[in-house]
């Protein structure tokens, strides 16, 4: 194992849309907000950006190459104080029952087969059941719309901020839409030895296209910033929806996990590798269905890779040995992800250092907790192992393996992708209104924007 420090930073947030909204230089084409359509509705989900929102333990800040320093460094830096609602629910053999609030009480009928009498039910002819999931997506490369400038956005609020610099609420003066804008900071970026990342997460969200991905409309620049304008996601992030939860029942989890899978599949089927899945990078648009955030670390690799990047709590253990690795790394920390939804925590947590962390994900050992389901169980063995010819999503049969594992047997893949299956949480947001009441407040930017002179 490399001898690997750790330094802490704040992670910026992305966000995106759901479906081809109207460019933000485009002449509104509607007029009123004032009828959101129902759960169950197709029309695009309004997307957002948010850093992790404060201080959270070590395991969830995200760390490349360059922010290894020496362990002895890493470990003597003071803890900083957590937020009490964001907290690490520490392991325990009898937790607390799951905690249902007004806004947050999961109400998953539509997950299982449906049976509420106001829904019309799918014949199985046309609902393709579990055990036979959708057929693979066809990669196409979308391209983005247009070139802005500050001149076409009023600044609302800063959703989230981080190392490179913040994103922001804006609003667009051509179609009164709104979006959100995620600054970088150029000679933070050069600082950070950033550029190729940052340059990889441009080209990559100009390819994408996917319900459960975010939506990038452009970018621009200017002599200090650039900018990249994306789609507002109102609900904030599962991460946050998780602390207030402690944790998910197992019905709530198998649905974000459902969602995450369709989108790995999608990207893996581009020769996309994501590499820093976690809750924080995991928003919630108004109707409740996941986007994927924050391509910083994502990179096109047909065969194998050797960056050292990701977040320690999720990175697989031919990361930390600084092996290659391919698109089982996102596999791996997939099962991360479902276990940390449904305990709570992450397996190889470590309050010490990262450094215990990564020595845990070596030897490998997790001990599951008696709730969780048998078939839950079953799949994070064979996510969360160190043997590659093992790994559910890396043998022959791709992601196939995961969606027709025995724990997704009630996923009707062909609905989800359609988001025709409700969620079981829907934010408390008033949709179109640029409602940001889901994300923390900052002290805002005193930097102008828009500086010309000399460019880095």
């Amino acid at each position: 194992m490399p001898t690997l420090g750790f330094l802490k930073k704040k992670r910026t947030k992305d966000s995106t849309g759901s479906r081809d909204l109207d460019s933000p230089s485009s002449p509104s084409k509607e007029t009123s907000f004032q009828n959101p359509p129902s759960a169950s509705s197709k029309t695009g989900a309004p997307s957002g950006t948010k850093s992790s929102g404060g201080p959270h333990h070590s395991a969830h800040d995200s760390v490349t190459t360059s922010q290894f320093t020496q362990a002895s460094t890493a470990s003597s830096k003071p803890s900083e104080p957590m937020k009490a609602q964001q907290a690490y629910a520490t392991p325990q053999s009898s937790p607390e029952p799951y905690q249902q609030t007004q806004h947050n009480a999961p109400s998953i009928q539509n997950l299982i087969h449906p049976t509420n009498s106001n829904q019309t039910s799918v014949p199985a002819s046309q609902a393709m059941q579990y055990g036979q999931p959708i057929p693979a997506a066809q990669p196409q490369v979308r391209v983005t719309k247009g070139k802005y400038t500050l001149a076409d956005f009023t600044i609302q609020r800063t959703l989230g901020t981080g190392s490179f610099g913040r994103v922001h609420l804006v609003q667009s003066k051509h179609n009164q839409r709104f979006y959100a804008v995620k600054v970088l900071k150029k000679a933070q970026v050069v600082k950070m030895k950033q550029v190729e990342h940052t340059n990889d997460e441009r080209r990559m969200l100009q390819q994408v296209k996917h319900p459960f991905l975010i939506t990038l409309w452009g970018t621009f620049q200017d002599a200090k910033n650039l900018y990249m304008v994306m789609d507002f996601v109102e609900g904030g992030e599962l991460f946050s929806l998780l602390r207030k939860s402690q944790r998910f029942p197992n019905p709530v989890a198998k649905f974000y996990a459902a969602e995450v899978t369709l989108a790995l599949d999608y990207l893996h089927s581009m020769n996309i590798i994501y590499r820093d899945l976690k809750p924080e990078n995991l928003l919630l648009d108004r109707h409740g269905h996941l986007k994927i955030t924050d391509f910083g670390f994502a990179k096109e690799v047909p065969d194998i890779t050797w960056t050292l990047c990701g977040t320690p709590d999720y990175l697989a253990p031919e990361v930390v040995a600084s092996k290659g690795y391919n698109k089982s790394v996102d596999w791996w920390s997939l099962g991360i992800l479902i276990f940390e939804m449904l305990c709570g925590y992450t397996p190889f947590w470590d309050a010490g250092s990262p450094m215990n962390i990564y020595r845990n994900i070596v030897e490998g050992r997790v001990k599951y907790p008696p709730y969780i389901h048998p078939d839950a169980q079953d799949l994070l063995q064979k996510l969360i192992t160190p043997d590659l010819t093992k790994r559910l999503g890396n043998l022959h049969g791709g992601s196939k393996d995961v969606m027709n594992h025995p724990w997704f047997a009630e996923v009707t893949w062909e609905r989800l992708q359609k988001k025709d299956i409700d969620a079981p949480y829907v934010p408390p947001v008033r949709a179109g209104v640029g409602d940001a009441s889901q994300f923390d407040k900052y002290p805002e930017e005193t930097e102008a924007y828009g500086q010309t002179g000399e460019d880095p």
